[in-house]
């Protein structure tokens, strides 16, 4: 396991990521189907949801350590990757290699082709390690805790509700972003905030999610049921809805200031700035704002690369609200 020292202070945001990887980002003029595509690369970079997470958390002047995993030759440069960029992180060794994602930027078009392999399988051994090692970060910290991303094979389906539950006996708060198999089991066992987007809302509804309706109807099922204390269900041009036990509130997003370039990234962006203010005291609503600001702000960066915290800033002002009680 690795570790290096936070270099921010301010309340305490831990983040898992079970499937972590390298992002090679390549740009090309244009991708042609005969002869061969000369690239550039762009940059290398550490991924998955809760690294991304916690990387952006410190760029807002939080506090975050990442949980994650790391096997093999990639996994090694993973964590030196980590420990280059200063991000305070825990690596749980595996027996597999750590998966390596290519993007590729197409600087004729502005498009941006993510191309993401599974990852590796990991023993259920490998599992409960993680599992050990998060609770005894957050023991007694009430810390914001976020599990990010998807889950890698080998792990059963209850990973996330099992998270959930040392989470909770620890006495601190989940933050949960992901999708499939993994994520009815884990709003079963219930969850602080529950984040999704069209995608994911529509595979929890099985219909259509096209707008704030669609998104408060699964928003409030989300409460009454207990799966979640806070619900926001992205609705990516339209914003955001952000429901809490007080009422549900729209949350439109800005007007882009450029041509928006890539949505990799938005979700992960989205959730560091909300839970960056949440650990800071924040109300979920106002925090929630900034979150829809970042995740436009990062519309505007190709492939993963960082948005612009201070675009980000500048747009939180132009979200426009509407409480429906």
């Amino acid at each position: 396991m690795t570790s290096t020292p936070s270099r921010t202070a301010g309340p305490p945001v831990v983040t898992l990521t079970m499937n972590p990887t390298i992002d090679l980002c390549w740009e090309v003029d244009r991708l042609e189907v005969i002869g061969k595509n000369r690239a550039r690369v762009r940059s290398v970079a550490v991924g998955g949801g809760g690294i991304n997470v916690a990387r952006h958390v410190v760029r807002f002047a939080g506090r975050a350590t990442a949980v994650h995993t790391a096997g093999g030759e990639t996994g090694l440069r993973l964590n030196r990757l980590l420990d280059e960029e200063g991000i305070d992180h825990v690596a749980v060794d595996i027996a597999d290699d750590t998966r390596e994602a290519l993007v590729l930027f197409e600087t004729g078009s502005l498009r941006s082709f993510h191309i993401v392999p599974p990852g590796p399988r990991l023993h259920r051994r490998e599992g409960d390690r993680c599992l050990d090692v998060l609770e005894r970060l957050v023991a007694g910290s009430r810390s914001y805790v976020v599990a990010s991303g998807s889950l890698p094979g080998g792990l059963p389906d209850d990973y996330y509700a099992a998270v959930a539950r040392r989470v909770g006996a620890a006495g601190s708060r989940l933050v949960l972003d992901t999708s499939g198999p993994a994520l009815p089991a884990a709003l079963a066992e219930g969850v602080f905030l529950f984040r999704c987007n069209r995608t994911e809302a529509e595979s929890l509804t099985g219909r259509p999610v096209n707008g704030f309706d669609d998104a408060r109807a699964l928003n409030e099922r989300l409460l009454t049921t207990g799966a979640a204390e806070i619900a926001v269900t992205t609705l990516g041009a339209l914003g955001a809805l952000c429901s809490t036990v007080h009422g549900h509130t729209e949350l439109h997003a800005p007007p882009l200031p450029g041509v928006p370039l890539s949505d990799a990234g938005a979700g992960d962006s989205m959730v560091a700035a909300l839970t960056a203010r949440l650990a800071a005291g924040e109300d979920p609503v106002s925090a929630c704002a900034l979150g829809v600001a970042t995740a436009a702000a990062a519309m505007l960066t190709p492939s993963t690369e960082p948005f612009d915290v201070e675009v980000a800033r500048s747009l939180r002002s132009q979200v426009r609200t509407a409480t429906r009680g």
